[in-house]
């Protein structure tokens, strides 16, 4: 995989418009209001955003008394299959259910949601069940999911609305994992790797969520901002880079932070709207042909960092500050979920170019 290379901020004082992504949602994580919205019903690929339920889902687990934060993550045969981006631990290796969250949040590890899933559910399949059953709980109406990591399939889609309701459930419901999603970098031995979300430490108040990118979906990007007390959740889904998605993400927090929430909607009680809710939007075309790859170079300097011109986006202050992980620790009780055979789930798994075609990022970040 290609290394994330550190963005370059110019003209911060007068911003360029971002590039027009795909759907896109902002909401006021307290009071659930929508301020703003675009094809918040459209079905997309939600690539390693997916990683947001995960993660959701094991800290269910955990309040279940199923696990704890210190049980064993083991990685199967399976697992250590999975593509990059990949934490790259051989089959057999154990590591907390901790370090575990911090792999996949960071550094989007495919085979460490992998692991995840066998540990807590048995396998990917009966996980997967578990993803489905709390989205149908949170009114997640657009959504399905049969992997943990985020991997094309033509049967795992959701909406921006969709997530949207899921990080709003997140932060509510478990505050205490808040820092899960905001970690600057990991460092696993001697290697750093920072977080793909650079809003983090750079975009006034940032503190959270996830990022993903297939080839199938764009570039994703959950992000989260806390200003005087009060949350937003910003979603946007489909964008051609890792610039136009931050610079667009920062664009709605910003105008978000400024909008009256007195006379919005609240995201429960949105009605379903637009053609598109049936069929998830394929944009491969317009992100991995050899053109778009060649436009997302331009978006880089002769030192290969990202050129960021938003005004609401500054440089980080400091290099990343890395949080040790690794394995071994896992001293706490082993879930109890029945263990199942590995059978792969019956849907579309193709080989998607990886980092060679697509520089700067794998399938999952």
């Amino acid at each position: 995989m290609a290394p994330l290379l550190a963005p370059l901020f110019l003209g911060l004082g007068a911003g360029i418009a971002p590039a027009a992504a795909g759907p896109s949602i902002v909401i006021d994580v307290g009071s659930g209001k929508v301020l703003s919205h675009e094809s918040a019903f459209q079905r997309w690929y939600p690539a390693s955003l997916t990683k947001l339920m995960t993660a959701y889902v094991a800290f269910r687990a955990v309040k279940a008394g199923e696990m704890q934060l210190d049980s064993p993550v083991r990685v199967s045969a399976n697992a250590a299959k999975e593509p990059p981006s990949k934490m790259g631990y051989p089959a057999g290796s154990v590591l907390t259910l901790d370090n575990a969250l911090k792999m996949i949040m960071v550094k989007s590890a495919n085979d460490i949601a992998t692991s995840i899933a066998e540990s807590v559910g048995g396998s990917e399949r009966a996980f997967a069940g578990r993803m489905n059953e709390a989205a149908r709980q949170l009114g997640m109406t657009g959504s399905n999911f049969v992997n943990a990591h985020g991997l094309f399939s033509t049967e795992q889609y959701t909406t921006a609305r969709d997530l949207a309701l899921l990080v709003r459930a997140i932060r509510r419901e478990f505050p205490q994992y808040a820092h899960y999603f905001s970690l600057e970098a990991i460092q696993a031995g001697d290697k750093v790797m920072p977080n793909y979300n650079w809003l983090i430490g750079r975009f006034a108040g940032a503190d959270g969520m996830k990022t993903g990118y297939i080839c199938a979906s764009g570039f994703n990007l959950a992000s989260t901002a806390t200003r005087n007390g009060r949350t937003l959740a910003a979603i946007v889904l489909g964008a051609t880079s890792q610039v136009t998605r931050g610079e667009e993400a920062a664009q709605l927090l910003a105008k978000g932070f400024q909008a009256q929430a007195f006379a919005a909607p609240r995201i429960d009680g949105m009605a379903p709207y637009g053609e598109g809710r049936n069929v998830a939007v394929d944009i491969r075309p317009q992100v991995c042909s050899q053109e778009a790859v060649k436009a997302r170079m331009e978006e880089r300097d002769d030192e290969g960092k990202l050129i960021v011109r938003s005004p609401y986006i500054k440089a980080l202050e400091h290099e990343p500050r890395p949080v040790v992980v690794g394995l071994g620790g896992a001293t706490g009780p082993e879930s109890t979920a029945p263990r199942y055979a590995n059978v792969p789930i019956p849907t579309p798994r193709p080989d998607y170019p990886l980092a060679t075609a697509v520089p700067a990022t794998a399938q999952g970040g």
